[in-house]
């Protein structure tokens, strides 16, 4: 585990713009890594990462979820220090997911869930996740990074999602009004690299704020109500079709991504 000091809101410009609307940085406190550089090889991916989701195969799309460590057809790396996930069409008839909407499986494809779990309390107020991305954002492709409750729904979080656009959706559930609050942003080639970010500080005994940032760019704070001591799986995965449209790709559809990284503070 590596350590170091960071203040409140770090990163240089993200700093500057989040001073911009109205944050105050926080005493130095100890500073974490607990996950970095984990795409530098299967022993490092296997280390820090199970596949598939935290609950199996399927979930709200037309996608079923397939990869081990004797299967890398849908998740693998290439080059230095790069996950791929790649979804495939399929042309048999796999039945439904077994997940509400209950949707018919057109597509294999690859998800992983961080062995690192998430959870905002005293002793870890704050937390960086973040990473770099090659997002698909064709009709029907459906790649997220996000955060959700382990043991219950909601916490949830979503730092990148598109869904069938060029539109990421920044998404916290729930808010203080039971509901959830987005902020949807237009991005200029989502298929280039792209980095996506989530600070996320407690501020009651119940309630944390989470500012989303863009490529270092500040784009909304949203509050999060009853995540405190709700441990949060932070996945990824490329889901299809569903709510990105349909009918999806008919040929392969890859999702890439580096430097994720999630730390904390230490009160």
């Amino acid at each position: 585990m590596v350590t170091d000091r960071r203040r409140f809101l770090i990163a240089g410009s993200a700093g500057l713009l989040g001073a911009a609307v109205g944050l105050r940085p926080a005493a130095a406190a100890t500073w974490e890594t607990v996950l970095n550089g984990s795409f530098s090889g299967y022993p490092a991916l296997e280390a820090a990462w199970h596949y598939r989701y935290p609950w199996g195969s399927d979930h709200n799309g037309t996608a079923r979820m397939y990869g081990s460590a004797s299967d890398h057809n849908h998740v693998y790396l290439e080059g230095s220090g790069v996950l791929v996930l790649r979804a495939s069409r399929i042309s048999w008839d796999e039945g439904n997911s077994s997940k509400d909407p209950y949707l018919p499986i057109h597509y294999h494809s690859g998800a992983l869930h961080a062995k690192q779990q998430v959870v905002i309390s005293d002793q870890f107020p704050q937390w960086e996740v973040r990473g770099e991305f090659q997002a698909p954002s064709a009709r029907g492709t459906w790649p997220a990074f996000w955060l959700t409750g382990a043991n219950s729904w909601p916490p949830e979080s979503d730092i990148l999602e598109y869904k069938g656009d060029a539109r990421n959706w920044f998404n916290t559930y729930k808010n203080a009004s039971g509901g959830w609050s987005n902020t949807i942003v237009n991005v200029s080639n989502p298929g280039g690299w792209h980095t996506y970010r989530a600070w996320i500080a407690k501020v009651s005994a119940t309630d944390a704020d989470i500012h989303y940032y863009l490529d270092g760019n500040w784009v909304g704070q949203h509050r999060a109500a009853n995540f405190v001591n709700k441990p949060m799986w932070i996945i990824l995965n490329l889901q299809m079709e569903g709510s990105s449209g349909a009918p999806g790709p008919s040929g392969d559809t890859f999702y890439r991504a580096r430097n994720v990284y999630v730390g904390r503070s230490r009160a």
